[in-house]
């Protein structure tokens, strides 16, 4: 196949981007979308020129590191697949391929496609957590727990927190991934002992980090590539009128 990039380029936060055109040929319809962008890299360095900074880790979808937004979608044209999952078979021979980084406040780029995303383990700092004692490890069965919590629970656990939810979010809303680790917990006997306080003070460190708020046009839910339910999304605002309701009670 032979394409041509229009990759975002941009030294670091402080400076201005904008884009550069590659060409690239003999890319293989089986290679994935990280391996087409580690050809391309070493071309750049073949011609002495700068490589193409982009996040990656695992490449096999589930630590959420590749972050790009292709053709104007989170991960690409493809449902349910994070970017390393993507494949050059997805595309056409000569299509021209744009990709841009993360577009939010609360993700500044730090070089080319690499976001900052530390706004997100801010925010699971703040209390996206359980309290435990230190010892063995209790057994699983002795804490019971209904089969359709236990669903909920591990379908809101798969959020990788990669981000697409903000990136396709009009108003760059992190609400999907902040529900989702809210409702992780909030649906588990481990996860009852900060509960009165969690959402609130979750939702606080999301407002705080300069994401916006939701609309409900399910974009993120659309868009994420774990497929997380917005149905988390008024979990959470069940959680945080609670968790309100308690702070002024007390």
């Amino acid at each position: 196949m032979r394409l041509t990039l229009k990759v975002w380029r941009q030294s670091n936060t402080d400076t201005q981007g904008g884009f550069e055109n590659y060409n690239l040929d003999g890319v293989s319809p089986d290679m994935s979308f990280l391996e087409m962008f580690d050809i391309l890299n070493e071309q750049l360095i073949e011609e002495n020129k700068e490589p193409v900074a982009f996040d990656h880790d695992c490449r096999e979808g589930i630590c959420g590191m590749c972050s790009m937004f292709i053709n104007g979608q989170p991960h690409g044209p493809l449902k349910g697949v994070t970017t390393c999952q993507l494949h050059m078979r997805s595309f056409q021979d000569g299509d021209t391929i744009t990709v841009e980084p993360w577009r939010a406040a609360g993700f500044p780029v730090i070089k080319d496609l690499v976001v900052n995303r530390d706004g997100f383990d801010r925010i699971i700092s703040a209390g996206g957590f359980v309290s435990v004692n230190t010892g063995n490890a209790q057994d699983a069965n002795s804490l019971p727990i209904a089969k359709e919590n236990a669903d909920d629970a591990f379908a809101a656990a798969a959020c990788i927190g990669c981000g697409a939810c903000v990136a396709a979010c009009k108003n760059a809303s992190a609400m999907l991934f902040v529900s989702a680790k809210i409702s992780q917990l909030a649906l588990l006997p481990q996860g009852q002992a900060e509960r009165s306080i969690r959402a609130e003070k979750m939702v606080a460190q999301m407002d705080a980090e300069g994401f916006g708020n939701c609309t409900n046009t399910h974009a993120c839910s659309a868009e994420c590539p774990k497929e997380i339910s917005f149905e988390n999304i008024a979990r959470m605002n069940r959680e945080y009128l609670g968790a309100k309701v308690s702070s002024k009670a007390v």
